[in-house]
């Protein structure tokens, strides 16, 4: 239904209205200076997040009290280095390796795939796992997606392997689960999250009652948002009022798309393919059932299994600068300013840590907007 068919006194959804934003700005501060603490710090877990709130310098309209910090919500960042270095063995062998772009400048212990590419690996950068079927289909090469994502692009590897693949593809899953890392977060003895903005979109697939035992184990409140700039003020706002009123609730404040169970065709196909595993996250910890791992019985198309590169690691001295810091950002307890290294001799252009080489990296984006603009001095 196009504009002019709208029918007569139907609403419109607007979500960049200024008055809108100003009016829930003010919201925010009210209820911020109601509650007795010397700081308020919320954590939301979403590379698509931080890129909004940058982007639209929402935290310049937000109380110097509150800290909205990001999280491990950047799946390419929290690719561990083995995990590089399995990609990079697959290619080694010969594999044609297939993954999405932001992976491909990912240090492992010592090499990315990038490296790999430049000594004559044959790397294909794609844009959607049906796309690296068709690598295998028309090439007849032996094909290996290597997979990274949470929940929400686990669901199409899931939904692509139950179609059928051709004999020649296989999977390396470096995939990931979200709610275990957010327990991490939670339960860390020093931590001061206050509560969490979970991800609409993920949410869309485990619906918002999923976090229900991590709000009430912590007393931490949740709440589910959406991606445009009111959408986020509004869950803040709703995040702070649960945390001044002592709540552990969670609230669902993306009802367009979210709903109590999430999509149960989506879980099936992903719980029919893979479970739970730990793994370490880069740069954070041991995440346990942090990992989605393929099924035993899709091992015919398992990567690790097929190829045997299961555990491979580059022995040499680890590729990354120690004075990167991107772990202690992926937690919350530093932000790219507190890097020595960040803007200097970590840049999109030559990262030195996984959180500069992707999209929803968290130093890539405050590199690209500015982190904490104070737009209101500029607007005076």
């Amino acid at each position: 239904m196009g504009p002019s068919e709208r029918p007569r006194g139907a609403g419109e959804l607007k979500f960049r209205d200024p008055k809108r934003a100003a009016e829930l700005a003010k919201a925010i501060e009210r209820t911020v200076a109601e509650i007795d603490r010397e700081r308020v710090s919320v954590m939301h877990v979403c590379g698509s997040h931080e890129q909004a709130i940058a982007r639209f310098g929402l935290r310049a309209i937000l109380p110097k009290k509150l800290d909205v910090i990001m999280g491990p919500g950047c799946p390419v960042c929290i690719t561990d280095m083995p995990e590089v270095d399995e990609a990079v063995a697959l290619a080694d062998k010969g594999v044609r390796v297939a993954t999405y772009g932001d992976m491909m400048r990912v240090p492992g212990t010592t090499r990315s795939l990038a490296d790999a590419q430049a000594g004559g690996a044959t790397i294909d950068v794609i844009y959607s796992v049906a796309q690296a079927v068709e690598i295998a289909r028309t090439t007849g090469d032996e094909v290996a997606f290597f997979a990274t994502g949470f929940e929400t692009t686990a669901v199409a590897t899931a939904a692509t392997l139950r179609q059928g693949v051709p004999e020649n593809f296989t999977v390396l899953s470096a995939h990931k689960y979200v709610p275990p890392a957010m327990e991490l977060v939670a339960a860390l003895p020093d931590t001061e999250i206050a509560g969490f903005l979970a991800a609409g979109h993920a949410a869309v697939i485990t619906g918002w009652k999923l976090f229900e035992p991590l709000a009430r184990k912590h007393h931490t409140p949740v709440v589910v948002a959406g991606f445009e700039p009111l959408d986020i003020l509004a869950a803040i706002l709703k995040l702070v009022e649960l945390v001044r009123d002592k709540s552990d609730a969670v609230e669902n404040m993306f009802p367009r798309c979210v709903t109590e169970q999430g999509n149960r065709n989506a879980q099936a196909q992903l719980w029919d393919v893979f479970t739970l595993g730990g793994g370490f996250w880069r740069g954070i910890a041991w995440v346990p059932d942090g990992n989605l791992v393929l099924r035993p019985e899709w091992a015919h198309a398992d990567a690790r299994v097929r190829h045997g590169i299961s555990g491979v690691r580059e022995a040499s001295t680890p590729a990354v600068s120690t004075a990167c810091i991107c772990g202690d950002i992926m937690v919350g307890r530093k932000t790219p300013h507190d890097c020595t290294i960040f803007g200097t001799t970590c840049v999109p252009e030559a990262p030195v840590g996984a959180c500069m080489v992707s999209s929803e990296g968290t130093c890539k984006i405050w590199f690209q907007y500015g982190g904490r603009p104070d737009l209101a001095e500029v607007t005076r």
